[in-house]
C-alpha cells in the first residue's frame, strides 16, 4: 500500500501545443490516479518552472519557439534523471532515433494507441521509482 501512495505522487509536466491532447494526456494520468500535473504548451515555459521538480515530463516533438529535441537536451543538462517521454503526431523514425540517443525513455506516435502505451509505460515507471 505504501508504494501505491509513492506513486501516485508522482509529479507529471504535459508539454504540448495542441490544447486536445494537453487536456487528453492529463485527464488519462488523472484517471489513473496521477493528480500531480502541470501543463504547458510550450518548451520554454517548461525548462523556466524545472525547478518544481517533475518526475514524469510528456513532451510534444512539433512546437515552437523550442522543439521536442530541444526541450529534451534542456532538461536533460538541468537534471538527467528527469524521465521524459516524446509524444508526437510526427511520423519520422529519425525523430524517434534522435529522441531516444538524447536520453529520452519512450517515444510514442499520437493516436496509434498512444493511451495504452502511455498506461504501460507510465506504470513501468512509477514501479521503478517506487522501488
Amino acid at each position: 500500500m505504501r508504494k501505491v501512495e509513492h506513486v501516485n505522487k508522482l509529479k507529471f509536466f504535459i508539454v504540448d501545443d495542441d490544447y486536445f491532447s494537453r487536456m487528453l494526456y492529463r485527464q488519462h494520468l488523472i484517471n489513473l490516479g496521477y493528480k500531480d500535473n502541470i501543463l504547458f504548451d510550450n518548451g520554454y515555459d517548461c525548462i523556466k518552472k524545472l525547478d518544481m521538480c517533475p518526475d514524469i515530463i510528456f513532451l510534444d516533438y512539433d512546437m515552437k519557439p523550442f522543439n521536442g529535441l530541444d526541450v529534451l537536451q534542456l532538461v536533460k543538462q538541468y537534471n538527467p534523471d528527469i524521465t521524459l517521454l516524446v509524444i508526437s503526431g510526427h511520423d519520422d523514425a529519425q525523430v524517434a532515433i534522435d529522441a531516444m540517443n538524447l536520453g529520452a525513455y519512450d517515444f510514442i506516435k499520437k493516436g496509434d494507441s498512444d493511451l495504452e502505451k502511455i498506461s504501460q509505460i507510465v506504470s513501468l515507471i512509477a514501479s521503478k521509482k517506487a522501488s
